[in-house]
């Protein structure tokens, strides 16, 4: 009999997973992604790819990249980490300009001959069955594997498995972590994009910015077009020198025009290789957003080889969902997630909150974040030390910081503090304390944050 879903996801389960890892990670090595393609016959080939990597942002831009292939009538497979509320999420398939009309497969008969404007349906996360089906075939070769995979070795390659099957027209692949011996370096991108590079996993990646720049700049190949989102001076030439046939660099070749904070995002002007877009809605928040919009147009615009039309954009940007970046997720008190977990994201968290979502009355926190980051100046990035107060809770992974530290840090900053043990305890302590003119800020760890979105929305839910 097929696997169950049930059955496929403890098989997973029982994996290495470095992602919850305490410490450390396997010696870097591809040969059993590059075994576990080559068994498949080699489907990450199958498709053209934009890979994209960058220590903040990258989650935002490929799912940014997704929505403009798609919206230019592409079926576009999605690869994304970590899972937020369910680990099906990370494999997605979003489809371009189906018929508004069309339910189902079905079409109204009455309605057949009406006009009707294309929209973007996705990205549709891998349906149970289907991740089953994948998984099973993972597992029936792993015996010919010298050396057991790991969980995100599995998932990706039964990611690049399922979009040959879907026949996607186009794969946008997010690293997971680095680059040059990320499990996802097996394909052979003809767009590498980079949005960032900052401190982070300095135990894995650095301890240097250069050291960081060096393995992010592993995912650019020969021949492709690398679309890069570092403007510092003494970081850009690790990877203009990585090999692309073509660079396009943020603030030289494209970038923004003109930002501005329009009601529920942000209205842009952006500039490109190839054409200038003006005022293009973004419905999501931070000035750190543009920047990723600009990449990612810059990114599409270097896949089709030339510009797109200015309604693809639009439409692409106005049906756009970041889940867990800045997203709000109730009103009254204001409630807001964002998945901020090195001190350049709660800068910009920070950044945001006080530009978009300024008030007079208090912040009430919800904090918990991953060993390597320093407490005390997380906190103080994300400009929680003028806090209401800060409910500390362990993140739901084994590399949790304990919420004791985390509370002490926020004393020790003269802001008080509550310390409980999960994340469904502190959303509900945070929301009792909070008063209708308040701000709710989850924060410090994206496993917090898919945490406290499954409980929110269990609790809209009734």
């Amino acid at each position: 009999m097929p696997w169950t879903l049930g059955e496929a996801l403890a098989w997973l389960e029982d994996h290495v997973n470095l992602e919850a890892a305490v410490a450390g990670r396997m010696e870097p090595d591809l040969s059993r992604m590059r075994r576990l393609c080559a068994l498949m016959g080699d489907p990450e080939r199958a498709y053209p790819v934009v890979h994209v990597t960058g220590t903040n942002g990258k989650g935002s831009t490929t799912r940014m990249v997704t929505a403009l292939l798609a919206a230019s009538g592409l079926a576009v497979g999605m690869y994304t980490s970590p899972d937020l509320e369910g680990v099906n999420e990370r494999l997605a398939v979003a489809h371009g300009h189906i018929d508004a009309l069309v339910e189902d497969g079905e079409a109204d008969a009455a309605d057949e001959d009406k006009e009707t404007e294309p929209r973007v349906l996705g990205p549709v996360p891998i349906p149970g069955d289907d991740l089953a089906t994948v998984l099973e075939a993972v597992a029936a070769l792993e015996p010919l594997v010298d050396g057991r995979p790991t969980r995100f070795e599995v998932l990706t390659a039964a990611a690049f498995r399922w979009f040959a099957d879907s026949a996607v027209d186009a794969a946008v692949v997010e690293v997971g972590l680095g680059g040059l011996y990320d499990a996802t370096n097996v394909v052979d991108a003809q767009v590498a994009v980079v949005t960032n590079v900052s401190f982070d996993h300095e135990d894995v990646l650095g301890p240097t910015l250069e050291g960081i720049a060096a393995e992010k700049a592993g995912i650019v190949k020969p021949g492709s077009t690398l679309v890069l989102g570092v403007t510092d001076d003494t970081l850009a030439p690790v990877f203009l020198g990585a090999g692309a046939e073509r660079a396009w660099q943020l603030g030289r070749h494209f970038g923004a025009t003109a930002d501005r904070v329009a009601v529920g995002g942000r209205l842009v002007s952006l500039r490109t290789p190839a054409a200038e877009y003006d005022d293009v809605y973004l419905p999501v928040h931070g000035a750190h957003q543009v920047a990723n919009a600009a990449v990612a147009v810059a990114a599409a615009e270097a896949f089709f080889g030339g510009p797109l039309a200015p309604d693809v954009v639009a439409e692409a940007f106005a049906g756009l969902r970041l889940p867990g970046r800045m997203e709000v997720m109730g009103r009254r008190p204001l409630v807001l997630l964002d998945g901020a977990h090195n001190v350049a994201g709660a800068r910009a968290a920070a950044a945001t909150v006080a530009e978009e979502f300024p008030g007079d009355q208090g912040v009430v926190a919800v904090v918990g974040m991953l060993r390597g980051r320093d407490p005390a100046h997380m906190l103080s990035a994300l400009g929680l030390d003028h806090a209401r107060l800060v409910v500390a809770c362990p993140a739901p992974s084994p590399r949790t910081v304990p919420a004791a530290e985390v509370a002490a840090a926020a004393r020790a900053l003269g802001v008080e503090a509550q310390e409980v043990s999960g994340v469904g305890e502190a959303v509900e302590l945070a929301l009792a304390a909070a008063g209708e003119d308040d701000r709710v800020l989850i924060t410090g760890s994206l496993y917090v944050v898919g945490a406290a979105r499954s409980v929110l929305r269990r609790r809209a839910a009734g």
